[in-house]
């Protein structure tokens, strides 16, 4: 088996990590808001007591989160399979990184209109790199 590895793996690798992170800091204030009888049931229904207003945006944003690695992955895959990494590729995914470690407080802040700015920076990287990956 030949191991490998690029500067965009790695960045696949540090993406991950963030989402570890943000999905750890999601859990630890829904564990503070919610009863124990609740987050350590089934979760059949909804909560008892609604979260906070930023702890609902960070459980958002934790989903969103999932959705770009859904995208992100096989792009940064598609490029470093097909051997089309370069500055550029990089430069890309370390748009995209930086653009979802700005999207966490721009989602639980509510920074309006630039969440949405932020998220369109990330998926804009990914679709680049998607792109290189295909040509």
């Amino acid at each position: 088996m030949i191991a490998f590895t690029t500067p965009e793996l790695s960045a696949l690798g540090l993406a991950v990590f963030l989402h570890i992170a943000l999905m750890v800091l999601f859990a630890v204030r829904a564990n503070m808001e919610l009863p124990s009888s609740y987050t350590m049931g089934p979760r059949d229904d909804e909560p008892p007591v609604p979260l906070s207003v930023t702890t609902a945006r960070l459980r958002r944003a934790m989903n969103n989160s999932f959705e770009s690695l859904i995208l992100f992955t096989p792009a940064v895959l598609l490029v470093v399979l097909t051997r089309q990494t370069s500055a550029l590729t990089l430069s890309l995914c370390g748009v995209f990184l930086v653009a979802r470690l700005l999207y966490i407080p721009a989602y639980a802040f509510g920074w309006v209109p630039w969440r949405s700015l932020i998220w369109g920076v990330g998926l804009l990287a990914t679709l680049a790199i998607l792109v290189i990956g295909l040509i």
